[in-house]
């Protein structure tokens, strides 16, 4: 990606004191076993190691490395038996989840042969699962359970970790990096527009205003013809230019990707949300007809580009970006009623990890319902499953995500140049346009190869927000 972001985890785990002394083969036995737990974690976050916790003081310990960390998310294994005490002073001042891993390092008891250490040090993980729970419920704080075994390895428990991981990739995401705002949203177009302050509080993402004018400068000093000519070929590679590509036909295209990728370097930017609605003459005419196949270059390397100035399905593409690696801007199109099929899709920039087939760039004299004319991209969706996330706000400015999950099937779409896919959701396309529709969302939506809803749903915990989930 463009602008890199890195989870932080708290991780810990817990036991009770009292046994320890008791059984001398425990306390090895356990940091053996939270050695190797820790190694389940995914290299693609940073771990904030709280230990091996027997103490309220040890727990009070880890939180303050925890807070001064401002962790994402906090994941805690069970070793055997422990009080409420050694979890709670380590989240109290968190607002994060606890994901509470309940793994027994045997698969089955030998009852004949299993003596007081042994059970409590191999088979007594489950033991203290519902006293945690409880005690986060009456803490206030969000938490979930995973249970699975150690011994001869557990998918489950790993694509669980691996999940909740990507989801709190999320969350550090909008924490760190900025969303640019170029322009203002469509006018009319009521439904995107969004209060930015109410943003950040609620979901951490800064906003920086951009003005066109500064665009349309942005490539004026790019001079590297070597760094030009390797960016306009890989357009040649990503597209399938009508007419015929070459380096010369893309060159201005490729020097504005060069700028933009500094520009989003620089400020550090992982969401773009823009409309122009001026006169497409001059430098602002050049750059609106290239603007949609430039934007899909950013998207390729992460950066969430969303058309019409609607910041809020850019951070719908950033999520399924980040927990999926796709991300199509989408709308519903269409209805084939003969088919019982929603037509889905979008003009404009999108995501080429998401094409099954390389994508076309054809020019048209105008851009329906906007100013000029110029470059489109068509993408051709893969066939198979495929979730759609929306993102809303009630009357009160709390955010909802709404949410779907289809299969993509083959057939005849669209030809004029706009990406469309043909999805079959189990509840019809009538009902489904009537569900969708009554969640309230914006009209538009993002769309992501494969099914995410498991853990979309573990985004909106860590980000405290309702989901409705349409079909699946």
């Amino acid at each position: 990606m463009l602008v890199n972001t890195k989870a932080r985890i708290g991780v810990f785990s817990i036991a009770l004191g009292a046994y320890l002394p008791q059984f001398p083969s425990l306390l090895p036995e356990f940091e053996g076993q939270y050695e190797g737990f820790k190694k389940t974690i995914p290299d693609t976050v940073e771990i904030v190691d709280g230990g091996l916790v027997t103490t309220k003081e040890l727990a009070q310990a880890a939180g303050d490395k925890f807070r001064a960390a401002d962790v994402d998310l906090v994941i805690l294994q069970l070793l055997t038996y422990a009080t409420s005490y050694n979890m709670l002073p380590a989240v109290r001042d968190l607002d994060v989840p606890v994901v509470l891993v309940n793994i027994q390092k045997k698969k089955a008891p030998d009852y004949e042969n299993t003596d007081t250490a042994t059970w409590l040090g191999e088979l007594y993980a489950c033991g203290a699962v519902g006293e945690m729970v409880a005690d986060l419920e009456r803490a206030g704080k969000r938490h979930a359970v995973i249970t699975g075994v150690v011994e001869g390895g557990d998918s489950y428990v790993q694509a669980e970790i691996e999940a909740w991981c990507r989801a709190a990739q999320v969350r550090r995401r909008f924490r760190d990096a900025n969303l640019a705002q170029i322009g203002r949203p469509y006018p009319g177009m009521m439904d995107l527009y969004i209060d930015e302050t109410n943003l950040y509080h609620r979901m951490f993402l800064y906003t920086k205003q951009f003005d066109w004018e500064k665009m349309w400068a942005i490539a004026d000093d790019i001079t590297d013809e070597k760094a030009i000519r390797a960016k306009a070929q890989d357009i040649l590679d990503t597209f399938e230019i009508e007419g015929g590509g070459t380096v010369e036909k893309v060159w201005e295209m490729a020097k504005y990707v060069v700028a933009f990728e500094r520009w989003v370097r620089e400020e550090q930017i992982a969401f773009i949300a823009s409309h122009y609605d001026g006169f497409a003459q001059g430098k602002a005419g050049v750059l609106d007809s290239m603007l949609i196949p430039a934007f899909s270059m950013l998207i390729k390397q992460g950066v969430a580009c969303a058309v019409e100035g609607d910041i809020k399905v850019a951070m719908a593409m950033s999520i399924l970006k980040t927990i999926s690696g796709t991300g199509q801007l989408s709308e519903m199109y269409s209805i084939d009623f003969e088919e019982d099929i929603c037509i889905i899709g979008h003009s404009g920039s999108g995501d080429a990890a998401i094409s099954e087939k390389k994508p076309t760039m054809k020019i048209v004299p105008v851009f329906h319902g906007k100013t000029g004319g110029g470059y489109l991209t068509q993408f051709y969706p893969h066939l198979g499953p495929v979730t759609y996330l929306g993102i809303t706000q009630d009357k009160d400015g709390h955010f909802k995500f709404v949410v779907a999950e289809g299969i993509n099937e083959p057939g005849p779409i669209f030809t004029f140049g706009d990406t469309n896919m043909r999805t079959r959701f189990r509840c019809g396309a009538r009902e489904f346009c009537n569900k969708w529709s009554e969640a309230g969302p914006t009209h538009h939506m993002a769309a992501a190869t494969g099914r995410h809803i498991d853990t979309i749903l573990k985004v909106a915990k860590i980000f405290h927000v309702p989901v409705d989930i349409i079909t699946r």
